[in-house]
């Protein structure tokens, strides 16, 4: 049986503290939520390793260091509602619940959303909800939000995306820029988003937010 509560404490001091994430509602949610529940079965082994953790189809669950340092550029507050773009099975919107006060998760895959909406009710995890849909078109209906995190690389993200962001909200999006790839927050002022660079890291780009979608009817 493999010790996973060691392995977590690990992966949070040698890949989340060094990489300067040290705001304790993180800290706390990544030491608390096991990974291992919400990675496909055959892959628990690998729950902990610091690089993306493959599902298929060119989605991944970002690696621990990508998800926290881009959990600590959006400071979300615990009285606000969090957009999970691309939950996969459900671990960035368990850590999310942790410190916001609700997550409305998108997973495109109704099979993957199934799984995360167990994984999660099975954890305890009562402040989210998953969604099955398109991931470039969010979930409108539950919106505006005061946070949306996407959790994949985009080299276009549709501007529907940003209407479903509340005036004074924040948006995390990792771009696919070059060989790094580069994270930028989104601050929305006055109906405008003003993007911010946040540091560098790579991910594959997400089915749907390729250059050439622009154009596709």
């Amino acid at each position: 049986m493999a010790d996973y509560s060691t392995r977590r404490t690990m992966m949070v001091d040698t890949q989340v503290r060094p990489s300067d994430v040290t705001k304790f509602p993180i800290i706390d949610a990544m030491l608390s939520v096991p990974r291992e529940l919400y990675v496909p079965a055959d892959k628990r082994e690998a729950a902990y390793v610091g690089e993306n953790l493959s599902l298929g189809g060119n989605r991944v669950v970002l690696e621990p260091r990508t998800f926290a340092k881009m959990l600590d550029a959006l400071d979300i507050q615990p009285d606000e509602v969090v957009l999970d773009l691309g939950c996969g099975l459900g671990y960035s919107t368990a850590v999310l619940a942790r410190i916001a006060e609700f997550v409305v998760a998108v997973e495109e895959d109704e099979t993957r959303a199934d799984e995360a909406q167990t994984a999660l009710s099975e954890n305890g995890v009562d402040n989210a909800a998953v969604t099955t849909g398109p991931l470039t078109e969010g979930a409108a209906k539950s919106g505006p939000y005061d946070v949306i995190i996407v959790e994949g690389a985009v080299e276009h993200l549709p501007p529907a995306l940003l209407d479903q962001l509340q005036d004074g909200g924040r948006i995390c999006v990792p771009f696919a820029e070059g060989a790094l790839g580069t994270v930028r927050v989104g601050y929305k002022i006055d109906g405008r988003v003003n993007w911010r660079y946040s540091f560098n890291a790579g991910a594959p780009v997400l089915p749907g937010f390729e250059k050439h979608s622009a154009f596709t009817l």
